[in-house]
């Protein structure tokens, strides 16, 4: 399954196909090698995670059998370390043969344009994230964010926000119900659970839960995940 050429309409997506499995930790890499191919959508490991050395991701990474998102991230929006955008994109780089999906961040996605390109002449997918742990913006700033990712490239364009309060929620939704190009909205704070359910059933093309453990407040674990959307989507 392409995350973009994916048809909602004619080809629902089962819940597992939905779910994205974060994996940050020595031990949810492990916990990565363990799962089949059809338990989820995609396993994404970060690059940038403190526990996980380029000899351990090189020793773990072709064992996955699950699709493989690879992403190192910019520092101001969750990087575990402080990489300049030269060693996130060395890492990607290197471990780019392994992947079927790269997230590269809008703010980073010029400085990465190379990387961008070789990834669409290797058919690798290309998601463009934009994370706000602060806030919601308003509807029309994240209209602006979608149209900018979406000319950067971006086969799915990420967006998660904190959500405040049901206000924000709301606007996620509208965006998502809304979009013209393939979207995967999310919330973090005391709704996240709740956004994931419903932007999940709303059309989110890619829905995050961890393994190990969470990175931020309002994930769910990823195989609950599936378990909680195969319940509200049969």
């Amino acid at each position: 399954m392409q995350i973009a050429r994916m048809n909602p309409k004619k080809n629902p997506p089962s819940p597992a196909d939905l779910v994205v499995a974060t994996a940050h930790t020595a031990r949810g890499l492990r916990q990565a090698r363990n799962l089949q191919r059809g338990d989820l959508g995609f396993v994404e490991v970060r690059l940038d995670a403190p526990e996980l050395s380029r000899a351990r991701l090189a020793e773990a990474l072709p064992g996955i059998r699950p699709r493989l998102l690879l992403t190192a991230r910019h520092p101001a929006e969750g990087g575990a370390q402080r990489f300049p955008v030269a060693v996130r994109r060395s890492l990607l780089v290197e471990f780019l043969s392994q992947a079927d999906a790269v997230d590269v961040e809008l703010r980073s996605a010029a400085s990465m344009a190379s990387l961008l390109e070789e990834a669409h002449r290797r058919r690798i997918q290309r998601v463009i994230s934009f994370h706000d742990f602060r806030r919601t913006p308003r509807l029309p700033r994240l209209r602006e964010v979608v149209r900018r990712a979406t000319a950067r490239g971006a086969d799915v364009v990420k967006i998660a926000t904190l959500l405040r309060g049901p206000g924000d929620l709301a606007v996620l939704l509208l965006l998502q119900s809304t979009a013209k190009v393939p979207l995967a909205t999310m919330g973090m704070g005391p709704l996240g659970k709740v956004s994931r359910l419903v932007l999940a059933a709303a059309g989110s093309r890619l829905n995050y839960g961890y393994l190990d453990k969470a990175q931020v407040s309002g994930q769910w674990a990823a195989l609950e995940l599936v378990r909680r959307l195969g319940e509200i989507m049969s």
